[in-house]
């Protein structure tokens, strides 16, 4: 221990002595490594986040974001000033989630800066695979929709498109997800404990949402929302650098705040802290969770608010910058307002984009009915992701009456005239009107239709696949088909080749390049298909399998790093990784590997020898209130337990859940490996008042245990279970740091054993 202690402090003063050379200078714009060590080093200084003297990994990677922003910045002001002279039609999307990933490696790979970084970071100390490891991923996404809205903000960059997406800042996220024996357990995530370098708060970008009140009529006949409580939505951005371009984009996150003014300084003097501070804690819910659960009223009212909370928002957002942008061109005119703006709705859930911009035209501008219907219909599109029943929207109205009564009093018109419409100029699709009508008032408690909503008011549809499209257009939407043949349209979902192959595999890029002579199939796909006439080429395939196996490798490692399973990279890697959900068939998945088990089990040794080695891998979260998809993870977990502590299966079928895997939430287990053995029954081990979680194991088998328990420095300790069941024998201690060891002859350890 005292030769891993001294090798980790010479580590530590080498970088010292590294980084001593490296002055800290502001130099924002370079690209050259030097001068990019002398930035990040001065805002390790000068834009501290932590203790001085300290320059650890942590402290590097939001030093290097801090610098890698100052790049951003640059060309993030230079695109909106663009922007704002030239005054484009700009496309805003609209989604509930966004599945970002780590914004550190492709903000250099965007920047072309990637090996400057690289270079930059050894020069302190560093390297970067290490540094971007200290990055937490943004909560703000689940599965596919929020990752199709990813990759589509990163392509509007690189093409230079003026797009800004819009969505909600969630402190805990959907839900970190950790692997026990009772399945699946849920925790808050934690991206926001400290904070995020890369998000910019506006404090001078506040619009209020309000909920709940009543209807004014005035004499007039218009119309007004008022009462009710008010919340403040404040913006945070987050930079969207495109791809060797100057353009860099925004993703506008909204976060909810209450004013000082609803604080009740009287009530919390007097000790009623609770209720002196209702307003402030009702907003911090609004943005605490993705998708909070709804199975109750209250669960119901919230997650409309945050729809509410997104849409109004963004449209006051939207509409501010449409009249700036307008402001000295004479006369205001709302018909351009389609010829600016472009609204994408990504689902149902930012629905009540649709009645809130007819509110705010008519209420607000003073717009009649049918000039703010033209413009809202002419602004509005939506994507469709599903045609599964339970995933189309429903909102009962009593609550919708309750929180928002000036919209329901807007969608009861929207749908009263287009069953006007279709009753006049479709008299034969009279009965089919129950089911295209936007309130369905048939049901024990009537509900509003959110994808009625959508299709009948905006002036596109689109799936997002071509035989998902056509369904669309054959059975779930065919009666509108038949009434707007031309608004259905399909837009398969498409990924950025940037992060998903440029980025995340390295050598499988430079092989394309190497292979095509450019690089530009990182912005134009359709270059790949001239690697064809190298289809039968030897050496093409002897590159492409190295590098496959180079990623096999990787990930191995990165597996075993993070969840101390070890899998063989020269087996067959079949992967599943989306939300646990019943018809996405991760159950159809574990079936064949029972299936595939059972067969090998009927197999003789010879015969599995014939075989293809397979590790199969199944990652995803279930949603922590559906009880079927958390039963298919609990089934994956006990399948994998039977799979692989099986030794006549063990070389040729492996299956593991691709999470986090913990024995006890409040044990402090780091990494554990047990070699050659059949876990009979788990103890808690109890040493120097912490504790760890070891399988017990027969006396005569050796156990490789890493554990800041044992040794807080990470050597490797080979240890043998006592007869006497209550202490382990060191048998062998490795420094992991100069490969020096000690044989047997410490001291014994005495340990407490308790049963859970």
């Amino acid at each position: 221990m005292e030769a891993t202690a001294k090798s980790n402090g010479n580590t530590g003063t080498a970088r010292a002595d590294v980084s001593a050379k490296i002055p800290a200078i502001a130099q924002p714009l370079s690209v050259e490594p030097n001068e990019i060590a002398s930035n990040i080093k001065y805002h390790a200084h000068f834009s501290p986040h932590f203790s001085p003297f300290k320059f650890e990994p942590e402290q590097a990677y939001y030093a290097t974001a801090d610098s890698v922003r100052d790049s951003l910045i640059k060309q993030w002001n230079d695109t909106y000033l663009h922007y704002d002279k030239v005054n484009p039609k700009q496309t805003y999307y609209l989604s509930m989630e966004y599945l970002q990933g780590r914004t550190l490696t492709n903000a250099i790979g965007n920047l072309d800066i990637h090996n400057a970084y690289a270079d930059a970071l050894k020069k302190l100390g560093h390297e970067l695979e290490e540094v971007v490891e200290q990055e937490k991923d943004a909560a703000l996404g689940n599965g596919g929709l929020g990752r199709l809205a990813s990759c589509f903000l990163d392509s509007m960059a690189t093409l230079n498109l003026p797009a800004w997406g819009y969505g909600l800042r969630y402190k805990y996220g959907l839900f970190k997800q950790l692997i026990t024996k009772a399945g699946q357990e849920e925790v808050p995530e934690d991206w926001l404990e400290k904070f995020s370098p890369w998000e910019v708060v506006r404090h001078d970008v506040v619009f209020p949402v309000r909920f709940f009140g009543h209807v004014e009529v005035h004499p007039s006949g218009s119309r007004k929302w008022v009462g009710g409580e008010i919340i403040q939505a404040v913006a945070y951005d987050v930079p969207i650098p495109g791809y060797r371009t100057k353009n860099t984009n925004s993703l506008r996150l909204w976060e909810a705040k209450a004013s000082s003014e609803d604080f009740n300084l009287y009530l919390f003097n007097d000790g009623q802290y609770e209720s002196a501070a209702q307003l402030h804690s009702r907003a911090e819910q609004i943005c605490a969770v993705l998708y909070p659960g709804d199975a109750t009223e209250n669960g119901k009212l919230l997650r409309l608010k945050q729809q509410f909370f997104l849409c109004c928002a963004s449209l006051q957002d939207i509409i501010a910058r449409f009249k700036e942008r307008e402001d000295g061109k004479g006369a205001r005119q709302w018909s351009e307002f389609p010829k600016k703006v472009a609204i994408q709705l990504n689902d149902t859930h930012p629905t009540l984009t649709i009645p809130e911009l007819m509110r705010l035209l008519m209420d607000d501008e003073g717009l009649g009915w049918d000039e703010a219907w033209n413009i809202t219909t002419r602004t509005i599109a939506y994507t469709n992701h599903t045609v599964l029943p339970e995933a189309l929207e429903k909102w009962s109205q009593a609550v919708m009456w309750k929180l928002l009564p000036r919209h329901m009093e807007i969608i009861e018109e929207i749908d009263k005239r287009f069953v006007a419409t279709i009753m006049s100029e479709r008299p034969d699709l009279e009965n089919k009107m129950p089911g295209m009508r936007i309130l369905d008032h048939n049901t024990p408690k009537p509900v509003v239709r959110m994808a009625n909503l959508c299709v009948v008011s905006s002036h596109t549809v689109n799936g997002v696949a071509q035989l998902h499209s056509n369904i669309l257009k054959a059975e779930l939407f065919a009666d509108y088909v038949s009434v707007w043949p031309t608004k259905f349209q399909n837009k398969t979902n498409g990924i950025t080749p940037r992060r998903w192959i440029r980025f995340c595999s390295p050598e499988l890029s430079h092989i394309i390049t190497k292979w095509l002579k450019t690089d530009q199939w990182v912005t134009n796909l359709e270059l790949l298909a001239n690697l064809r006439e190298f289809a039968d080429n030897a050496e093409l395939h002897a590159e492409w399998e190295s590098a496959k196996m180079a990623n096999k490798q990787r990930l191995a490692q990165y597996i075993l790093r993070v969840t101390g399973v070890s899998i063989n990279p020269n087996t067959l890697f079949d992967i599943q990784v989306k939300r646990i959900h019943e018809y996405k068939r991760q159950l159809l998945n574990v079936l064949g590997v029972i299936y595939r088990y059972k067969k090998l089990k009927e197999m003789s040794p010879q015969e599995r020898k014939n075989t293809t080695p397979r590790t199969v891998m199944i990652g995803g979260k279930a949603f922590a209130t559906y009880t079927n998809a958390k039963r298919i993870v609990k089934l994956v977990t006990d399948v994998g337990d039977v799979v692989n502590s099986d030794p006549d299966i063990n070389n040729y079928l492996k299956a593991h859940v691709g999470a986090r895997k913990v024995q006890d939430r409040n044990s402090s287990i780091f990494k554990i490996e047990l070699r050659n053995f059949e876990p009979l029954r788990d103890f808690v081990i109890r040493f120097h008042k912490e504790r760890i979680l070891l399988p017990l194991v027969p006396n005569d088998w050796a156990v490789k245990a890493f554990t800041k328990i044992l040794n807080p420095h990470n050597s490797i300790a080979f240890l043998k279970l006592k007869e006497s069941l209550t202490e382990f024998e060191v048998t062998t201690w490795i420094d992991v740091h100069n490969g020096t060891s000690q044989r047997s002859g410490l001291k014994m350890i005495t340990l407490d054993l308790t049963t859970r």
